[in-house]
């Protein structure tokens, strides 16, 4: 083999050497990405999944477990909390807070997060016509 041969192969590997630490670079700022668009698609996944109406099946079929109150006309329909809440609302002088109706059901209403879980069935009985969300958060119920 001769001189002129050993440097071709030697400047290229010297070349791809100097590279290498650029393209490891480039690697682990794709896989960070990859690993963001991951999470990403996850929780576009669960966001989804939480807005869609929770159904069941019955006799085969699949039934809304918070009907629309259009689609029934009895409130025996709802799950127990939900007619529970539908109670205290009705039962309200007027608009109620959803601390308010915390507080009848016997949740720790000084603490945000305990309020959340009955804001969204609250909201959920809205979106169905069950209740009325006013502008200012407050719910009454339908006549």
């Amino acid at each position: 083999m001769d001189h002129r041969s050993s440097e071709r192969t030697g400047r290229p590997a010297e070349e791809l050497t100097k590279q290498l630490p650029e393209v490891q670079i480039e690697r682990d700022e794709l896989a960070i990405a990859e690993r963001v668009l991951s999470r990403l698609a996850e929780q576009a996944q669960a966001d989804a999944e939480a807005a869609a109406p929770v159904s069941a099946k019955v006799a085969g079929r699949a039934v809304l477990l918070i009907p629309h109150r259009s689609d029934v006309t009895d409130e025996g329909a709802l799950p127990g909390v939900y007619r529970r809440i539908l109670a205290i609302v009705r039962e309200a002088d007027g608009p109620v807070q959803v601390r308010a109706v915390g507080e009848r059901l016997g949740l720790d209403a000084s603490v945000r997060g305990k309020l959340e879980p009955l804001r969204a069935k609250m909201t959920k009985l809205a979106d169905r016509g069950w209740l009325h969300k006013r502008p200012d958060g407050r719910f009454t119920a339908h006549p």
